[in-house]
């Protein structure tokens, strides 16, 4: 055996030492989503395709999720040590758990998705022509939480609007029957299942509350207390590739939703990407994020946030939005932007 080929050999098995060392060194991480998968998740599903989790040492796995509530109370446990949850529910489970300080680190969307579903046969274009009709809500339903602060801010006499309590199933095919005039919840979801029962777009209004007075973020990365203090490179590592896949989504949506179609059969591809054009459009990307990049809030906002929240829940101790939400594991502003 030559000299050169035992320096080739003794290379060849430096560099597979490294490559066995990276691999060694991979964290685990049990990442939680609120919901399916759908066509807004795709930015942690192109995170691990395109290997940013992986260029940060992490070993990254996504699950469905049961809500925000229930969601939210799984990274309390530490069942999953981070999660992407609504930040308006956080505000109301660390008042009513003060000793489990779960915390926001990135915010996804900017302007959440709540809003409110209507067809144009019911001639509802705006707040106020909800009086004398009958909205259908499920009590459980996060954009429906906020309907008071939606009274408040667009003048709407409450008591000349019928609320009827429904379930999540028949939302939409009570709306598309004409049982009831409009619904409530999440615009990106409410659009595309009342397409399923029949109905064209042009038939479709929704009213997002953001456009109507609601100052309230969204779905935010949250994390255990616990595991973000053992482990601050890892929530470091995750909400910077999580970025980069935000980023790579936002920039070419129909090369991301693929990443998702790969994880959900039964899926159909061109609603999905309907749907995270439609989440990049009203949640991801507004003015201000074009502006400060992704993952950051302006903390006077999210105050103003919390008052608008103080309409609707009761809070025993207000909590203050540096509370709830921490910049510390953002990347700088420059890596951010798109």
């Amino acid at each position: 055996m030559t000299v050169k080929l035992l320096a080739r050999l003794a290379a060849a098995a430096a560099v597979s030492a490294v490559c066995a060392g990276s691999a060694l060194a991979q964290t685990d991480v049990k990442f939680a989503l609120d919901w399916k998968f759908e066509g807004p998740s795709a930015p942690y599903f192109v995170a691990i395709d395109k290997g940013y989790y992986k260029a940060e040492g992490l070993n990254v796995t996504v699950d469905t999720g049961p809500g925000s509530v229930a969601g939210i109370a799984r990274v309390a446990a530490g069942t999953y040590p981070i999660g992407f949850f609504d930040i308006n529910s956080l505000f109301k489970f660390r008042d009513q758990n003060p000793d489990k300080k779960v915390t926001a680190v990135m915010m996804v969307y900017d302007r959440p998705p709540f809003a409110i579903a209507t067809t144009t046969k019911t001639g509802i274009t705006k707040p106020k022509d909800l009086e004398g009709k009958v909205l259908g809500a499920p009590a459980a339903d996060g954009a429906f939480a906020q309907w008071k602060a939606f009274v408040k801010e667009n003048g709407i006499e409450d008591s000349k609007v019928k609320i009827e309590n429904i379930g999540f199933p028949v939302r939409e095919p009570m709306l598309a029957d004409g049982k009831v005039d409009a619904i409530t919840g999440f615009s990106f979801s409410m659009h595309f299942n009342l397409m399923q029962k029949g109905l064209k777009p042009e038939q479709i209004k929704t009213l997002l509350m953001s456009d109507y007075g609601l100052v309230l973020y969204g779905n935010a990365i949250m994390v255990n207390p616990d595991f973000a203090k053992a482990n601050p490179k890892v929530i470091q590592g995750f909400v910077r590739a999580t970025i980069k896949g935000v980023i790579d989504t936002i920039k070419d949506p129909e090369g991301a939703i693929k990443s998702v179609m790969k994880r959900n059969d039964t899926g159909d591809e061109k609603i999905e990407l309907d749907r995270l054009k439609m989440s990049i459009r009203d949640n991801f990307v507004t003015p201000w994020v074009k502006a400060n990049g992704i993952g950051g809030v302006d903390m006077d906002r999210m105050e103003k946030s919390i008052a608008q929240i103080a309409l609707t829940y009761d809070f025993k101790n207000r909590p203050k939005a540096a509370d709830v939400f921490t910049s510390e594991y953002l990347p700088p502003a420059a890596e951010r932007k798109f």
